[in-house]
């Protein structure tokens, strides 16, 4: 079993709270991980060391700091192996899968590593007598709260691009899965001066906590309900609060797509992960035209996915999924394939489609997090496209269309972050977008992310008047 320390000020140990918390395999139910649950003691601590650390990591050279975050990124990938086990025991992603996942955080952490040294300000044209810029610099103290299902790969993006632009970070990953971010920190950690990394773990209290303390940026991905918990702490302390929450994404498949094609494409956004992932497809709109055939091949391909898919990160999870589909069934929602909890320990669920699906469902109307396909017949584009919309989150949507002007249309009215088109996954390298909504608000990703963390400053520099 994984034992889980605290890192404060540079030391590790288990902190001064009684608490702590026990984290089960979702395979089958045993003990993985027992973690200590940070006291408001060892936030507080945590926040006065990160505030004293401050000044001198925001002074050290640009390229200095890059260097570090090069270092700590060779280490993440040296025990890429050894992670992605702790990860797959914590939380059911398949071990080859969580690896893929944390290669993925270590090109994050490099990435930032390179942009780092060149973001920089601009010069203004003013009075020839003077030097006008705007000059960037960092916030200060960033809080860094991430979630449980892609644990390594969001953690290095917000932790690297924090690092790199002078911040220091107090992370504190999710409960679900502590020892990944405790081996993440570990790993970490020792390319930084003291102070500048802390781990804090525990439950929503220790989040809480710490979005309250006197940091200057609280930045988070998960629920919708915590994100706005958030918020409203940021608004009382005056700190930013920089938020990825929930998502219902809809994927609306139009008139002549190949509907065996499009359930590929719906398969692979409804099942992977379990469908424990932020931009999972959550809704389908499909035209009447190719309604029939494509809910017959969703079937099949979910049953190809049936011995792919792992475990959901714990029953209790697995029992809001399944809520959720029961409910759906009991209003008049047709259940195609799946949508029966298996016998057995663990936390596993089915891959699973819904059929005759009506907007007021809570499988429609709120995040479900699972591998559930809720499909609802619509009889045109026009029809499709609003009720995609029509939605308390704004995080992506994805359309499959063969028309160029629906595709158009698409990208230009969803009132969504992020629009693929004819791809449910997929983009550039770099991309950024901003959330709507029940979603969350700035930059998560991609260069803007360094924004995002840090200030700019307008300086006016005359020289004195002669005669001094």
């Amino acid at each position: 079993m994984h034992e889980v320390e605290h890192l404060i000020n540079g030391s590790w140990g288990a902190g001064s709270g009684t608490g702590e918390l026990v984290v089960r395999s979702p395979f089958d139910g045993e003990p993985v991980t027992r973690v200590p649950i940070a006291s408001e003691a060892d936030v507080a601590a945590a926040v006065t060391a990160a505030r004293a650390a401050a000044p001198g990591w925001a002074r050290t050279a640009a390229g200095v700091r890059a260097a570090a975050l090069h270092a700590a990124a060779d280490a993440v990938a040296e025990a890429a192996d050894e992670l992605a086990r702790t990860m797959s025991a914590e939380m059911g992603k398949p071990v080859d899968g969580a690896r893929e996942s944390i290669g993925a955080g270590v090109g994050t952490l490099r990435q930032y590593a390179e942009l780092g040294p060149v973001h920089r300000g601009r010069a203004l044209a003013g009075d020839d007598q003077a030097v006008d810029l705007m000059a960037y610099g960092p916030r200060g103290v960033v809080a860094v709260i991430t979630p449980w299902n892609d644990p390594v790969a969001v953690s290095c993006g917000l932790l690297g691009a924090a690092l790199v632009t002078g911040n220091t970070v107090l992370y504190k990953p999710s409960e679900r899965t502590p020892a990944t971010g405790w081996r993440l920190a570990r790993l970490m950690a020792p390319h930084f001066p003291a102070a500048v990394f802390s781990l804090l773990n525990g439950d929503g209290s220790v989040g809480a906590a710490l979005a309250g303390s006197a940091v200057d940026v609280v930045a988070q991905v998960g629920s919708t309900a915590t994100g706005r918990s958030i918020a409203a702490a940021c608004a009382r302390t005056g700190a930013k609060a920089l938020l990825e929450n929930g998502g219902s994404d809809p994927l609306i498949v139009d008139a002549g797509v190949d509907p065996v094609w499009a359930a590929r494409q719906a398969a692979l956004g409804a099942f992977a992960n379990s469908g424990q992932i932020c931009v999972a497809v959550e809704r389908v709109y499909v035209h009447r035209q190719v309604a029939a055939e494509f809910v017959a091949a969703l079937a099949a391909e979910a049953g190809t996915w049936a011995g792919e898919v792992g475990p959901l990160v714990d029953r209790r999870l697995r029992d809001a999924v399944h809520s959720q589909v029961e409910d759906a069934v009991a209003a008049g929602a047709r259940l195609v394939c799946g949508g029966v909890v298996p016998d057995g320990p663990g936390a596993h669920y089915p891959p699973t489609v819904l059929a005759e699906c009506t907007d007021d469902m809570a499988v429609l109307r709120e995040e479900t997090f699972g591998p559930v396909a809720p499909v609802v017949t619509v009889d045109s584009f026009d029809e499709g496209l609003a009720r995609a919309a029509d939605s308390p989150y704004g995080l992506a949507a994805t359309v499959l269309t063969g028309s160029m002007s629906n595709a158009q249309r698409a990208w230009r009215e969803l009132p969504v972050g992020t629009v693929k088109v004819n791809a449910v996954f997929g983009g550039a390298p770099g991309g950024a977008a901003h959330p709507r909504r029940g979603s969350g608000q700035g930059f998560g990703y991609g260069p803007e992310l360094l924004d995002e963390m840090t200030v700019t400053k307008a300086v006016h520099l005359e020289a004195p008047p002669s005669g001094w």
